[in-house]
């Protein structure tokens, strides 16, 4: 399989994981910005965010992230937990409604030996998944094809995530 060469993904991965506490954490920086759009989130809850992945596995990969900087499920409030997964649901919904998927993966890598590349924030990977969209492409040439740029991508989610009632 060939290397597609990507140094500026390491280069991010390295500067959020890297910072301890809430300084130095992407997700962190994000819920205390007001530019949604700089930071790709596509819907804020009481204690969630969600935000597509700068570097999607696939079209409208989402992740769905507390507020509160956590590195660990079995850490939060009760609240918090029932407010990200209710926007998991939203963003499910929004997905669905806009991208029309066959499936998903969607799942915690919980701890760098489990994948985390940004361990000490948890967060929720949405990964719509269709027919095919394993094509030859990573097969032959280990590239991955992502059809849209994120930002048209964040102007359809988000529109769809506008109207729903994310109150707990």
């Amino acid at each position: 399989m060939r290397i597609l060469w990507a140094p500026w993904r390491m280069e991010y991965i390295s500067k959020w994981s890297s910072g301890r506490g809430r300084q130095g954490c992407i997700f962190c920086t994000v819920v205390a910005s007001e530019r949604d759009e700089d930071g790709l989130v596509i819907a804020r809850s009481k204690y969630s965010i969600a935000m597509l992945n700068a570097f999607p596995y696939n079209t409208a990969h989402v992740m769905v992230a507390p507020k509160r900087h956590m590195a660990r499920l079995e850490l939060l409030e009760e609240p918090e937990v029932v407010d990200i997964f209710k926007l998991v649901k939203a963003v499910i919904r929004a997905i669905d409604e806009e991208y029309k998927p066959e499936g998903y993966n969607i799942g915690l890598n919980i701890g760098r030996v489990a994948g985390a590349g940004i361990e000490s924030h948890l967060h929720i990977h949405i990964v719509p998944r269709w027919s095919g969209d394993t094509n030859f492409m990573p097969v032959i040439t280990g590239t991955k094809v992502i059809p849209e740029d994120l930002k048209v991508t964040f102007k359809r989610l988000k529109k769809r995530l506008v109207t729903e009632d994310l109150t707990l």
